[in-house]
């Protein structure tokens, strides 16, 4: 495993990670997801993702309760809000309100006293934005986060922020995390380079493009019991000319003595500005399949056949 610093502040984080989006407390046991958790710790891994919303708060209470027979000290452990977590009206977006709310639930769901990163999970156009950031910044000053990032915002949204954040004296975000992979590169044009000038760390989900870069739908065909079998997530996608991509990006990848997971993460690892990926699994051996990602280094010629594969 290899650390980064995540942006210009002085964290450093595995550069693959592990998350329970859809996993913890939804399509796996508990029992299970505590043991994809200890092999990714076991791993190198020290950055362990969450939200509120997975599963409506059930990922932080099955990570909470593997929680005291590890070393807190030793994880960074983070989570989000934004989304609804009941029908009431306030129980949703970035409001100051919601903002402490949703720490303090997420902290006793997880049985700790403080998140190391807690992020904004979407825009939130209805509520004016330095009420956000003030929010955010009198967290860090109570000790509840010591670092806060954003999750899909725009690179003018970011930009407005940093802008407020520097006018106010207020803690300035530390990481966004967009999605980011060989099929969806929309963060090259400007988050990425906008997170590069300001110092902030990158830490990208969907790194599989829901599956697409694993092989397992190669042949067209759809497994029973994948993503795209049981969700909308791929619907469309599936097309004769991303196919095509698909099965030459997994010929490069047996060409390299990879698995095409491998390779996909590698490639995300390779790009200039990027802290690390977020990984999820429904078994331990895909998480220690993924952790070799963290060690492979691409040559040229092989990032030129993918940029040719997959433009951006």
């Amino acid at each position: 495993m290899n650390y980064r610093k995540l942006g210009k502040s002085g964290l450093r984080v595995s550069s693959v990670s592990l998350g329970g989006w859809i996993t913890f407390g939804g399509t796996i046991d508990e029992e299970t997801a505590h043991s994809i958790c200890r092999t990714a710790l076991d791993g190198g891994v020290n950055y362990l993702d969450f939200a509120d919303v997975y599963a409506l708060g059930k990922a932080e209470e099955v990570m909470g309760r593997l929680l005291p027979e590890l070393r807190r000290q030793d994880l960074i452990l983070s989570s989000k809000a934004f989304w609804p977590m009941s029908d009431d009206v306030n129980a949703r977006g970035l409001s100051r309100k919601h903002l402490v709310q949703s720490v303090e639930a997420s902290l006793q769901r997880l049985g700790t006293d403080y998140l190391d990163i807690f992020y904004c999970h979407r825009e939130d156009l209805e509520t004016d934005l330095e009420e956000t950031l003030r929010a955010m910044d009198d967290l860090v000053h109570q000790g509840k986060i010591l670092y806060w990032g954003t999750s899909v915002w725009s690179a003018a949204r970011l930009e407005e922020a940093h802008s407020i954040c520097a006018e106010r004296g207020f803690v300035a975000p530390s990481v966004e995390q967009p999605p980011f992979n060989l099929m969806e590169r929309g963060i090259e044009a400007d988050v990425l380079p906008l997170c590069r000038e300001k110092g902030v760390g990158v830490v990208v989900w969907s790194p599989l493009a829901g599956g697409l870069l694993t092989g397992k739908y190669d042949s067209g065909e759809v497994p029973k019991g994948s993503r795209a079998d049981t969700t909308k997530w791929l619907d469309g996608k599936l097309t004769t000319e991303n196919l095509t991509r698909l099965r030459a990006f997994s010929a490069t990848a047996k060409e390299l003595e990879l698995e095409p997971s491998q390779l996909a993460l590698a490639w995300i690892l390779s790009r200039d500005g990027i802290t690390g990926v977020i990984t999820g699994a429904t078994r331990p051996e895909q998480v220690s399949m993924n952790l070799v990602a963290a060690g492979v280094e691409l040559d040229e010629s092989t990032l030129q056949t993918l940029d040719e594969l997959f433009p951006a």
